[in-house]
């Protein structure tokens, strides 16, 4: 098994060493290429496929076939305990429209029904002023229903433009790309959906657009949005479960501030940086008090990443960290929460947190290009490291086994440009930062069978 991986190993990192080399189709801008007077019908160009509206969807269905427990952080001195078992789902189901009201004013929605649906709900009671409230909770299902994305966007020119409203927050790779055609894995990329929210969408205001030519050409969003609620901080998701939308407003004492930038100098090249600056985030507490005795709680979340796609290869790259203050506060404050809280109490939580991965397929049709009816058909390899406690203030001491450091191997089919056929074999080493190597605690492995699609079905 070690030869295997240090084999595969070299490959994936000679590939990625060809990727500036390659040539390929350039990706699609941010801004629709729209030149129209207000109210004349759009132009429909190849950034802008449609003239009125359009309707389309995305999905998954997964099936897990794995030989480890579930018990891995509840005292297991070797970490999971080796049981097999098997389980299937539908991670996610999207609904998704757009709307022109004008060609320069644009209505978006995006729904998602996530593990089958809903029936939860969670409110605070007010017992004495709202410092004082407790939580309810009433769970019929145990799926999700979410409003993804609701905005109106404001096109002006192709270097600037204004967008408001529920938005997608593009920190690291998989949130800024999270559709189903974009990993080569059965499912999310593991450590970007262990740390953050996925997918991470927040209501606020956006500026975006493209500027330069050639080799010179950026992309860029800024945003202030809702910032994280540091109740929902933990030691197993880091800042995952801090996102708002437990009660039913969302508190903006102290908003977040987001940026994204992409390079397209090359074709087929995209190289992209994302930060994420939540200042003073114990002010959106659910009870505004609580974190009154610490000082000011700050998030500093940043990525890199770049993808790069031509007709033999597809490689996509991601590295995310960050940092959070007063953590010892914060774990000390959060165990003392109500047991009827929605949030997880479970400590320490670490102030700086690390996820990076990479990937790499191998279209084998490009190949055969002589070969009539050879199948779209991607080998691939993907390597990811993550911890939400990778490092802990002094005083608190985190659980090795957050270090995981996996492999995944297998195939994607594409019997047509919008349908996915997904399968691969998963390993983690737990508890430790090595691409290779032992660990005290089991193993994990899976083989997961996926089906996803992404597709635009009517438009006018």
């Amino acid at each position: 098994m070690i030869i295997m991986m240090k084999r595969t190993s070299i490959l994936l990192f000679s590939l990625l060493a060809v990727v500036a080399i390659q040539a390929a189709e350039p990706e699609q801008t941010l801004v629709p290429e729209t030149k129209e007077t207000e109210n004349e019908p759009a132009k429909v160009t190849k950034n802008n496929d449609y003239e009125k509206w359009r309707i389309g969807s995305y999905g998954e269905i997964l099936a897990a076939f794995k030989d480890y427990g579930l018990n891995r952080y509840y005292g297991n001195s070797v970490g999971n305990t080796k049981k097999n078992h098997n389980e299937i789902s539908i991670p996610r189901f999207i609904l998704q429209g757009e709307y022109k009201i004008t060609p320069k004013w644009i209505l978006s929605a995006e729904i998602e029904f996530e593990a089958g649906g809903t029936g939860s709900a969670v409110e605070m009671e007010a017992q004495s002023g709202s410092e004082n409230g407790e939580y309810e909770t009433e769970t019929e299902k145990g799926g999700e229903v979410a409003l993804e994305q609701f905005h109106i966007t404001r096109l002006i020119i192709p270097e600037f433009n204004v967008r408001v409203g529920h938005i997608i927050l593009p920190v690291g790779l998989t949130n800024s790309h999270h559709e189903p055609l974009n990993f080569f894995t059965a499912a999310r990329p593991e450590g970007a959906t262990t740390l953050l929210a996925s997918t991470w969408h927040e209501t606020g205001l956006e500026f975006f657009g493209t500027f330069g030519k050639g080799a010179a050409t950026f992309d860029y969003q800024a945003m202030v949005t809702t910032g994280l609620n540091p109740n929902g901080f933990d030691c197993y998701n880091w800042i995952k479960k801090a996102k708002q939308g437990f009660l039913e407003v969302d508190n903006f004492s102290a908003p977040a501030y987001t940026v994204r930038l992409d390079w397209r100098g090359i074709p087929g090249l995209r190289v992209g940086a994302s930060m994420l600056f939540n200042p003073n985030a114990g002010k959106n507490a659910d009870k505004l008090i609580t974190y009154d005795d610490l000082g000011k709680i700050n998030v500093f979340v940043y990525s890199f990443d770049a993808q790069y796609i031509n007709k033999y290869i597809t490689a996509r790259a991601n590295y995310l960290s960050g940092n959070i203050t007063e953590t010892v506060g914060i774990t000390a404050t959060n165990r003392r929460y109500s047991n009827k809280s929605p949030y997880s109490r479970m400590g320490p939580v670490a102030k700086r947190a690390v996820d990076w991965s990479a990937e790499v397929g191998v279209n084998l049709k490009s190949f055969f290009p002589g070969v009539k009816g050879f199948p779209v058909v991607y080998p691939f390899i993907h390597y990811n490291y993550y911890n939400p406690q990778e490092e802990c203030e002094q005083g608190l001491v985190g659980d090795k086994r957050c270090q995981v450091s996996l492999w995944s191997m297998g195939l994607n089919w594409k019997p047509l440009p919008n349908l996915v056929v997904k399968a691969d074999y998963t390993t983690r080493q737990i508890g430790t930062s090595k691409m290779f190597g032992t660990s005290d605690y089991n193993s994990e492995n899976e083989f997961r069978i996926g089906v996803a699609y992404q597709l635009w079905f009517a438009k006018k």
